[in-house]
Order: structure tokens, then C-alpha cells, then sequence
């Protein structure tokens, strides 16, 4: 088995997370493209390929139990554990806004990738992260999943009012916090880590680029023993 570490980031052939995998390839981590669409999946492969980077396309539909199955039964044939996970994958839907307005339809789509996707596909990675020396799992929260900051009326947050995306990163803050409880035994470590202000087809504006936004991410995918922990770059962000 080799022991180059083995890493699949969700949702990455665009945006951040291609930025996050290619900036792992870049360190020699074998990095696998979750994408839910083949074409693309495999469009950012050969995008790495010209920058003289090696990856894999693995599809991987995070709101369908079924390829998230069969996803980690391909990761346990062809590489047989997990080193990173990165939880990567997240929309943002433009009917979603205060609690009284938002649409409930974009409620429940914005949670069922960025919360029930992300808690899917940790469950069905955890044998594989288990079999690994020391798993990393990074969730891509944002500073909108604070609770503090979004009580906060002086917070440059209090006004981002979208019931569904800011609870469902708060929903994922949550998973942070109980799976680096249940896993205070073992030396697998989860974070979530907020990438910042970053400008991609999600948000549509911000003032980082994806390659600047995928920094912190990395560097917690790849070292670092900090724990259970809510960063952004920055600093620590309140939960």
C-alpha cells in the first residue's frame, strides 16, 4: 500500500475546492475530485494535468446515499483508507434570506448539501479515515455559521440574514464539534475552518481569490494538531 496520503475533497472541480485540491496535489497528496458530474470531475483532472499535477475524478453526488456508497467502496479498492477529508461541497440559493421571507424549498436545498451531504459522506468515510495513521477532517464553514457573530449588531455579519445557508454552517459546526468528541479516542482530528471573504461562482463577490481562500483549508488538511476548533484567517472565530 503506498503511503502517500490519500485525500477527496467534495465539490471540487471548481471554485475553492478545486483551488484546496490542487494546492494538495501540490504538496503530494493524492487527491481524488469529488464532483457529482463525470465531465467535470474529469475536466478538472486534466486542468491539473497541464499544470503538471496528478489527480483523480471520483464522482460523488453528495445529496445521493447511493454514490456516496459506492464512492467509498472505490476509495476502499483502489487505495484502501482515507487520510483528508475535506467537506467542501455547498451551495448557496438566491430565494433564501430572513426567517419570515426566505423560501422553505431553498431551505431545504441549501441543507441538504451543505449539512446532510457533509454528514453523509463523513459517515460513509469514517471506516477508511479510521484506517488511516492520523486522519484529517476539515469542514468548510464561513463566519455566517456563528451564532455569536450573527447576534452580534455590531458584527459585519449581523446583516447577512439567510436562515438557511448560515444555519445549515452552523448545523456543520455542530458536526465538528460532536465528531471530535466521538473520536477523542482515536487520532483522526476535525476542524471547521472558514476559507473568508472569497469571490466564487457561490457568492458572486468577495475580496480573496479562490487560491488565497484555500490557504487555511490546506493547512489544516495537512498539519497542525489543533483540534475540534473554528478558524478563519483571521484567527479563531466564535462559535
Amino acid at each position: 500500500m503506498t503511503t502517500q496520503r490519500i485525500a477527496l475533497v467534495t465539490g471540487a472541480n471548481k471554485g475553492i475546492g478545486f483551488e484546496i485540491a490542487r494546492q494538495l496535489a501540490q504538496a503530494g497528496v493524492h487527491v481524488l475530485i469529488g464532483a457529482r458530474d463525470d465531465d467535470r470531475g474529469r475536466a478538472a483532472v486534466a486542468d491539473l494535468a497541464r499544470q503538471g499535477l496528478a489527480a483523480q475524478a471520483l464522482r460523488l453526488d453528495v445529496t445521493d446515499g447511493a454514490s456516496i456508497g459506492a464512492a467509498a467502496l472505490q476509495i476502499r479498492h483502489e487505495h484502501g483508507r482515507l487520510d483528508i477529508l475535506v467537506n467542501n461541497a455547498g451551495i448557496f440559493d438566491p430565494t433564501d434570506g430572513p426567517p419570515g421571507k426566505a423560501s422553505m424549498d431553498a431551505v431545504r436545498r441549501v441543507f441538504d448539501t451543505n449539512f446532510f451531504g457533509a454528514l453523509a459522506v463523513t459517515q460513509a468515510m469514517l471506516p477508511l479515515l479510521r484506517d488511516a495513521p492520523a486522519a484529517r477532517v476539515v469542514n468548510l464553514s464561513s463566519s455566517l455559521g456563528s451564532l455569536t457573530l450573527n447576534g452580534d449588531p455590531s458584527s459585519t455579519y449581523y446583516a447577512a440574514q439567510y436562515i438557511g445557508y448560515n444555519a445549515s454552517k452552523a448545523a456543520l459546526n455542530m458536526l465538528t464539534v460532536q465528531l471530535r468528541e466521538a473520536l477523542r479516542s482515536t487520532p483522526i482530528v476535525v476542524n471547521s475552518v472558514s476559507p473568508g471573504f472569497v469571490k466564487t461562482d457561490l457568492t458572486g463577490y468577495g475580496t480573496m481569490t479562490p487560491a488565497e481562500g484555500a490557504r487555511l483549508p490546506v493547512q489544516y488538511a495537512l498539519a497542525g494538531e489543533e483540534n475540534g476548533v473554528f478558524v478563519e484567517p483571521g484567527g479563531t472565530t466564535p462559535w
